[in-house]
């Protein structure tokens, strides 16, 4: 976006909410304004007029925003001149409404089609958490247009990476939500290439999409998960990237965790038992640059080199309190409430003990939770893998689980997997098949984190090609020299030094309706180190902790005319 905005001298970008998380996401103020990009604005809030100064949209093709934008100048212009980038196709009719009241002040319109968040280097989402309810709800009335949204995201995130993949989804006799996904993803992509700017059709890429449902591993998402990044974003109360804590003096401090703070990269997926460690390296190392501090402070020569260093010795020391702080919190509430939990969790949803022994009696391992003064939502938690273990269980057993944990009024939480494909109660004529797992008794594994998340399965077989046609059937097909592991793409030049280097190879692209866990945007980063010549990019409506899952699975039943809190929490 900030190549867009050098077409003006000295601007005022003006962008909705969906566009200032995306600006925030790729680019920080200062690059802005390297760009002569001097004032940033909100498109739905009263703004001063500024007539001497041209202005830059960059917004959705949404009514509301168009609306605003027409606002802008339909009676007395607000800037100089207009130069609108949307994110998507604007609609004919939205199109036309600003031609009408606005031509004269428009000096550029474009679509740039980048509708997605880029969340993190292998991970994007389409910023719609509320899309889990339209899908999902059987009360819901707009499913097909969710879908529809959600399709013209993935074109844009296609068109952004120049890829035009084969496009493949997980077949489900409970489920359609896959199937008619890719049927509009890849009738849009059709069109897409069809309207290049260049005139030619674009040929299919080395690249695939796979599209499957939140259904296809309920286990993961409902696991406690002992890695740095899902660990932190299970169990302490971390909003929009944001953790608060207090520091030594008492004063309240705020840290965001993004690609920015590259000690978070390089931790983020590093397992609980390396975090103590971790902890106490962060102590060592704020311990030197202290004592770095005094001694160069004895000399005049000292002081000025370390004056000169100073800006970027406190970035590096802030980062490391940061993370010493929450791997403290972390572990505290690993020790004090998980640490026991975990095996348990680990046994149900293995089904087999660290030993390998096969748990004959799930509920022989279920009951001591259930016995323990555990919260409500981890006991729920602790029911759901009981249950998912069995593929469902009677009326009767759920009915006293229900009672065990004292939800009788928010069955919901439990009960309303149904609707995802999960099967909860087990009856002859509810087909479902736990997918056949590979083999991973070779891995080195801790002993409380020995389930592998299933999309990891799916990430290796599909770079292996080895996906089963009958259980992944293709909606259209990839170049016949598609092969994630190079094995035939001998034309193209692999380089497996760098990220950059990888994308001259091959994509895979996985999109998950109804949301990922952080388990699983970790797979993506493994099986690309472990394959060097396939990048593999992950996706979703959004991103889920147990906690927010498990709140959207109980609001499932709720009608339509309660949407408006469900959305309100969404949108916050």
């Amino acid at each position: 976006p900030c190549q867009l905005i050098s077409e003006s001298c000295f601007c005022i970008l003006i962008l909705d909410p969906f566009t200032t998380k995306l600006f925030s996401s790729c680019c920080k103020m200062s690059d802005l304004m390297s760009e002569k990009i001097t004032i940033v604005e909100d498109l739905y809030k009263s703004r001063e007029p500024v007539p001497e100064m041209k202005a830059i949209y960059l917004m959705t093709p949404t009514a509301k925003c168009v609306d605003a934008f027409i606002a802008d100048f339909k009676l007395k212009p607000k800037y100089k001149a207009a130069y609108v980038y949307f994110t998507d196709y604007c609609p004919d009719d939205l199109f036309n409404n600003m031609k009408l009241y606005c031509a004269k002040h428009i000096r550029v319109c474009k679509e740039i089609s980048i509708s997605f968040l880029p969340q993190e280097a292998q991970v994007f989402t389409c910023d719609n958490p509320g899309a889990f309810r339209s899908i999902y709800s059987p009360h819901s009335q707009d499913k097909r247009k969710t879908l529809e949204t959600l399709a013209d995201q993935l074109v844009t995130l296609c068109a952004t990476l120049d890829e035009y993949p084969g496009v493949r989804y997980k077949k489900d006799t409970n489920m359609e939500n896959a199937k008619c996904l890719a049927e509009l993803v890849d009738e849009k992509l059709s069109k897409y290439y069809e309207m290049d700017d260049s005139g030619k059709k674009k040929g299919k890429t080395q690249a695939q999409l796979l599209i499957l449902e939140r259904g296809f591993d309920p286990v993961s998402p409902i696991l406690h998960e002992l890695t740095y990044q899902a660990m932190a974003y299970d169990l302490i109360a971390i909003e929009s990237d944001t953790y608060k804590y207090k520091s030594k003096d008492g004063s309240e401090k705020e840290a965001l965790l993004n690609e920015e703070d590259m000690l978070w990269v390089k931790l983020r997926h590093m397992h609980i038992h390396l975090i103590a460690s971790i902890h106490y390296f962060l102590l060592y190392i704020l311990f030197l640059n202290v004592k770095l501090f005094h001694y160069f402070q004895i000399t005049i020569s000292g002081l000025s080199q370390l004056m000169k260093k100073m800006p970027l010795f406190r970035k590096q020391v802030a980062q490391k309190t940061v993370h010493l702080n929450l791997t403290e919190d972390c572990m505290n509430y690993f020790q004090k409430n998980v640490e026991k939990l975990c095996k348990a969790e680990q046994d149900l949803a293995v089904g087999s003990d660290v030993d390998g022994v096969k748990v004959k009696d799930p509920m022989r391992t279920l009951l001591p939770v259930l016995l323990h003064p555990y919260s409500i939502h981890d006991k729920i938690r602790a029911v759901l893998l009981y249950i998912f273990s069995l593929s469902g269980t009677t009326e009767e057993n759920l009915s006293k689980l229900i009672q065990h944990v004292k939800i009788e009024d928010e069955r919901e939480y439990i009960e309303n997997w149904k609707e995802l494909g999960v099967p909860i109660i087990s009856t002859p004529s509810f087909f479902s098949r736990k997918p056949n797992r590979r083999d991973r008794s070779h891995e080195e594994k801790y002993n409380l984190s020995r389930w592998t998340p299933v999309i990891k399965d799916v990430m290796e077989d599909a770079v292996e090609n080895k996906l089963d046609t009958r259980e992944w059937p293709h909606q259209s097909e990839c170049p016949t020299a598609w092969n994630g592991s190079g094995a035939v793409s001998a034309r193209q030049k692999h380089k497996a030094s760098s990220q950059d280097d990888r994308r001259s190879g091959s994509r895979l692209i996985i999109f998950v309706i109804g949301g990922i866990s952080h388990s699983e945007m970790r797979c993506a980063y493994e099986v690309t180190q472990a394959v060097k010549s396939c990048e593999v990019i992950i996706g979703s409506s959004h991103i889920v902790t147990p906690t927010s899952l498990l709140e959207d699975i109980k609001a499932l039943s709720k009608g339509p005319m309660e949407t408006f809190t469900i959305d309100e929490r969404s949108n916050a």
